[in-house]
């Protein structure tokens, strides 16, 4: 007589096979790979906090994942799933510290193990230690290739170094931080653009990016940003962060800003992505929608003293140009966000 669990769809075994995956690929070397199949996940706080606050995020990579079925291409949304919860911690100031990651699917198969290399690899870039999680398989819920990806994230910050709308005051500058493109926000509008209204599908080239097929350039992971932004906040040289996802500038910038203020942005002082232009051009979407939807080429944008704005540019742009003065931070008289150039 069979496994009366496996007769009902469901591998007994499987859960015990990620766990051995997980423990043998863990991507920090220091990584405690005994947290890996326990009940719960244990994190031991850093000495040398006066006063440690925790901060915690959870999201999920969204309908960018059916881009990643239809083309069984699956080791870059657990970058994604990481980015999105390791750069909400950032915002708020505090330093990644460890994630947790729920995977569910009708089957757990080889595309499971291909979501891990992602979420391990994002791991290492967001400085995170992977302390546990859950693989479910239920074979009712979900059909064919389908899976679900999410992660909850924490992070450590002292008391007094917590960035809050407080911080930023008339005069402080905006630098932005590019972002590796459409990150994983408005993958819904994405998905009707190009797969609905205009019939393209995976492996289409078009001409305005004749190097890649649309597919992968969408699913181009979300850029983590720890290794730029903890260096800044360790030396104070930050008064606030927006995370520039779903809503885009209007819904993310007001965030850090006190309700008196609004950030004066010139959109002429930074290039865009090649894929914005494309989105643009076949949704058929205004200049001022853009902007209301996506992050338009920053993941970030920092409000900093202006006698820093040098020294900032500088240590960010070191190795690659991806920092950018884009604005300032004025006293509001109608919108928090003013825009202009850029087509608008």
């Amino acid at each position: 007589m069979g496994n009366p669990y496996e007769e009902a769809g469901v591998n007994v075994n499987s859960g015990y096979e990620i766990s051995g995956f997980v423990k043998k690929n863990l991507a920090k070397k220091h990584a405690n790979a005994t947290n890996i199949g326990n009940f719960g996940g244990m994190y031991e706080i850093p000495e040398g906090y006066k006063h440690p606050v925790l901060i915690s995020s959870n999201d999920g990579v969204g309908t960018k994942l059916l881009i990643s079925i239809a083309g069984k291409k699956y080791d870059t949304v657990g970058i994604d799933c990481i980015a999105m919860c390791v750069n909400d911690l950032l915002a708020q100031g505090a330093k990644p510290e460890y994630f947790l990651d729920y995977l569910a699917t009708g089957k757990v198969d080889g595309k499971i193990k291909e979501v891990l290399k992602g979420i391990l690899n994002g791991c290492e870039i967001g400085q995170v230690d992977l302390i546990g999680g859950e693989t479910a398989e239920m074979p009712d819920m979900y059909q064919g290739n389908d899976y679900d990806l999410a992660g909850f994230a924490v992070g450590i910050v002292e008391k007094e170094n917590i960035l809050t709308k407080a911080n930023v005051k008339s005069g402080d500058q905006l630098i932005g931080l590019a972002s590796s493109g459409l990150h994983s926000n408005g993958f819904s509008l994405i998905r009707k653009i190009f797969f609905k209204d205009n019939d393209f599908n995976y492996v289409t080239h078009l001409p305005e990016m004749p190097t890649v097929n649309l597919g992968d350039a969408l699913l181009e992971p979300t850029r983590i940003y720890t290794k730029e932004i903890v260096p800044l906040l360790e030396d104070k040289l930050i008064n606030g962060i927006a995370h520039i996802t779903g809503g885009g500038f209007d819904e993310n910038i007001p965030r850090m800003l006190p309700d008196e203020l609004a950030a004066v942005i010139d959109a002429d002082s930074w290039k865009r992505p090649d894929i914005f232009e494309v989105v643009q051009k076949y949704g058929k979407i205004k200049t001022s929608d853009m902007f209301n939807i996506f992050n338009m080429g920053l993941g970030m944008i920092l409000a900093v003293d202006a006698k820093d704005v040098d020294t900032i540019l500088n240590r960010l742009n070191q190795e690659q140009l991806q920092a950018f003065h884009i604005g300032q931070v004025e006293q509001r008289t109608d919108k928090a966000v003013v825009l202009s150039g850029g087509g608008l």
